[in-house]
């Protein structure tokens, strides 16, 4: 095996937003995504109350951190989203799904929480991407 393969096992409900299971190759590079929110290179907050503006921007600021390793969100193995209590998820995927479409989507985690780290922050997005040497 030497690609990165994203399965949707027969008898698990078959979306087109997930898989279920990723097998990494031998030899891949881990690259670990921290918590990326909607904050600016200024450390401001963009989006205010909007979930979807926020969503974007991080989704955004992840595609700056894996690029600086060389990865792209198709290196990506799983998503962990957090979300403030409240904020609608639907709408925070509606505006990031687009540009995360793929024929093998990655695993994805979703938690809601009271709060984040960042005041007014309404979604944090982390990842584990696997590069894959040739």
């Amino acid at each position: 095996m030497e690609s990165l393969q994203k399965l949707r096992p027969k008898g698990l409900v078959h979306s087109p937003a997930f898989s279920h299971v990723a097998i990494v190759p031998p030899g891949a590079s881990t690259i670990y995504l921290g918590g990326q929110n909607a904050v600016d290179a200024n450390g401001s907050l963009i989006g205010e109350d909007s979930v979807a503006e926020q969503a974007k921007y991080a989704l955004h600021n992840a595609k700056l951190a894996l690029a600086a390793t060389g990865a792209t969100f198709n290196d990506v193995v799983q998503w962990n989203v957090l979300l403030v209590d409240g904020v609608d998820i639907n709408g925070a995927y509606a505006a990031i799904s687009p540009e995360l479409a793929s024929d093998q989507p990655p695993l994805v985690s979703a938690a809601f929480v009271s709060r984040l780290g960042i005041p007014g922050a309404l979604i944090e997005i982390s990842a584990v991407a696997a590069l894959i040497i040739e």
